[in-house]
């Protein structure tokens, strides 16, 4: 079993999500707090540009978005699946629904002026200006929905969870899968970071129920880990080649292009739309995977999905 890193912070809600796989498939990981906002000169050495949280570290290589780190965990441990058979499409499917539609109505009702009051409770007001400011950069791309049209939208999606979990414990069963965790997250800031805005919860009693089940799951077992170490570790080891590195295929996929070996920039699609420079040394059907070499880190790999990520050629000057 490789050591497992996870670059997060306790109040991130994707972090919640692999924090909550983590506990499912009951792995021990090392636990790295990052800062909320930039500057992440510590995430940055690693990963080159992207800043979204969390991110998973294996030696020298680093895995970016919760999508690709489900495909990670899966495959260093299978069991019990993420993805069962009979579900493998559906649950990749609603899972990147529950992860940017269902996440972006939830984070719209969220943060109205009643949850951001309570976030922002006992600190300055330039603490709220400042991750106002952050989140308005990261999303320059995203969908924003007004709080009224954010709680619209959002307690018709809570109805129609609880009604697939009314029937069975969890979502599509009586098992969990990854649509489950990608579901849960958003609905565990409601109910854990914005308590005076929850009551929204409380018109389905079924969601509940399957929420109180999924946090049964626990994180596993966290050793803290200091974010120097993590950047030691990376430059003290070699990263593994790809087709070895914990991803489901290696097989090159040219979809724009561009040949392996060229310069290249991967950035988020409409969040997160900081680049992340480095040569491409994987193109294939699920991932793209970067080399690129840092003063403090040295060289590591790093590995987006292809799903929400956008892969442009460095042109020469």
């Amino acid at each position: 079993m490789p050591d497992l890193i996870l670059h997060h912070y306790a109040a991130s809600p994707f972090s919640e999500k692999v924090r909550l796989i983590l506990g499912w498939k009951q792995h021990a990981w090392r636990s790295v707090e990052v800062p909320r906002i930039l500057p992440k000169p510590d995430v940055v050495a690693l990963t080159g540009g992207y800043r979204k949280t969390p991110f998973l570290q294996i030696g020298a290589d680093i895995y970016c978005d919760t999508a690709l780190i489900g495909d990670v965990l899966e495959h260093i441990q299978p069991e019990p699946t993420l993805y069962p058979a009979h579900l493998r499409g559906v649950s990749r499917v609603f899972a990147q629904w529950a992860d940017s539609t269902l996440f972006w109505a939830a984070m719209g009702y969220n943060l109205q002026p009643k949850g951001a009051a309570h976030l922002f409770a006992g600190q300055p007001p330039e603490a709220a200006k400042a991750f106002a400011a952050d989140r308005q950069a990261m999303g320059s791309g995203a969908l924003r929905l007004r709080p009224g049209d954010a709680a619209s939208a959002y307690r018709s999606y809570l109805r129609r969870i609880a009604s697939m979990v009314e029937e069975h414990d969890f979502l599509f069963g009586m098992e969990p899968c990854v649509a489950d965790f990608a579901t849960y997250h958003p609905l565990w800031y409601t109910r854990e970071q914005v308590p005076p805005v929850a009551d929204v919860l409380n018109a389905t009693p079924a969601v509940l129920e399957w929420m109180d089940r999924m946090k049964a799951f626990g994180h596993g077992v966290a050793e803290p880990f200091d974010s120097a170490h993590a950047i030691a570790l990376a430059r003290e080891t070699e990263p593994l080649p790809p087709g070895q590195n914990f991803l489901v295929d290696s097989a090159f996929q040219d979809d724009h292009g561009i040949p392996l070996g060229s310069r290249v920039t991967i950035s988020g699609e409409a969040f997160g739309p900081e680049p992340t420079e480095g040569e491409l040394i994987a193109a294939t059907r699920t991932h793209y995977s970067l080399r690129r070499e840092d003063p403090r880190a040295g060289v590591v790999h790093v590995h987006f999905p292809r799903i929400g990520y956008v892969l442009r050629k460095v042109e020469a000057a």
